[in-house]
């Protein structure tokens, strides 16, 4: 596609020439002749000075020198758009349609036409695929689990009985919906009896979840997942926790049993949520917080237990100085 049409067609502005032939993507440091890129920081702006890119997408207030003349496309969002084409180009791919053998699908459940059941899998009495969904080789679905409309289950994911997963979800690789919580009860003998979890996981429309997370089955009741919140790999969900719409979490976070997180937060990875705490909406928390009792809405925190991210800034610079200020203190006495 030239400069041109890919302008026309995402609402853009030619900056240079806009009869360049486009045939890929690539990062700026590392794109070619042939190839388009993005500047979406400010702070990688000066890539544009040695990129070998035919264009790069830039916002429509990128005023960086350009010294190499290389053609811009701009646009209100450059990454925003960049997501838009790479979706495109994702959906103009065909969907895996059919049944792979050896598979065992339970008597009784039907598959849809246009879902795909890769080798190995294995689909239990109950279950109910969701049209268009994609079930990768090795997945186990168990007993009177549902799975949404257009979801995709990538290879080895785990889907305990009775757990419910809304539309347009994506599990990667590893993950575990619906093993047992961490429950067990203290007994005269000084050792723990398990406590059966008779609870479900629910997953609501539109929630992705990276490779290796798990997520817990309910003691009673249901663990919650809610809609459009996006999990990064190696999460731990406790059992009856409940997260709300559009939160996104990154990498190695603990949330323990039954606290309740709200919506539209960012949690940075390695964050820890004790147990049985009340988190409100909009709040991010910056990477390896401990989060140890309720937080209200809006707030931005850091550390351990987490502070405001301002005074945990100022309180790293106490901290640095302690030496000199003892240093001082004994010179004195």
């Amino acid at each position: 596609m030239t400069t041109g049409a890919l302008a026309s067609l995402i609402k853009g502005v030619v900056d240079g020439d806009p009869d360049i032939v486009l045939n890929g993507f690539a990062k700026i440091e590392e794109a070619g002749p042939g190839q388009l890129t993005f500047i979406a920081n400010p702070k990688y702006a000066h890539f544009i000075e040695s990129t070998k890119a035919s264009a790069v997408l830039v916002s429509t207030a990128f005023d960086h020198p350009n010294p190499n003349g290389v053609t811009l496309l701009r646009v209100d969002d450059p990454y925003a758009t960049l997501a838009e084409l790479l979706r495109a180009i994702q959906a103009s791919v065909p969907a895996k349609r059919g049944i792979e053998n050896p598979c065992f699908i339970a008597d009784g459940v039907d598959i849809p036409e246009d879902a795909y059941v890769g080798a190995f899998s294995y689909i239990g009495k109950g279950a109910v695929i969701g049209k268009g969904s994609q079930i990768y080789p090795q997945t186990y679905i168990g007993d009177g689990v549902e799975v949404g409309e257009g979801c995709i289950l990538y290879a080895g994911v785990k889907v305990y009985a009775g757990c419910r997963i809304g539309a347009g979800c994506i599990l990667h690789s590893g993950v575990v919906i619906g093993g047992d919580g961490f429950g067990f009860a203290p007994n005269p003998q000084g050792g723990y009896d398990k406590l059966p979890q008779t609870g479900i996981v629910i997953l609501e429309d539109n929630v992705e979840i990276g490779a290796n997370t798990t997520v817990d089955r309910a003691t009673f009741g249901a663990t919650k997942i809610g809609k459009g919140t996006k999990l990064d790999n190696l999460i731990m969900v406790a059992h009856n926790v409940e997260i709300g719409r559009d939160n996104v979490f990154a990498a190695q976070v603990g949330v323990a049993g039954s606290t309740k997180i709200g919506d539209c937060n960012r949690v940075g990875g390695q964050v820890g949520f004790a147990g049985h705490i009340n988190v409100g909406d909009g709040n991010e928390f910056g990477a390896q917080s401990g989060i140890p009792g309720n937080v209200g809405n809006g707030q931005r925190l850091m550390g351990y237990p987490a502070v405001d991210i301002h005074k945990f800034a100022r309180n790293a610079v106490y901290i640095n100085r302690l030496k000199d200020l003892f240093d001082e203190l004994n010179r004195k006495k």
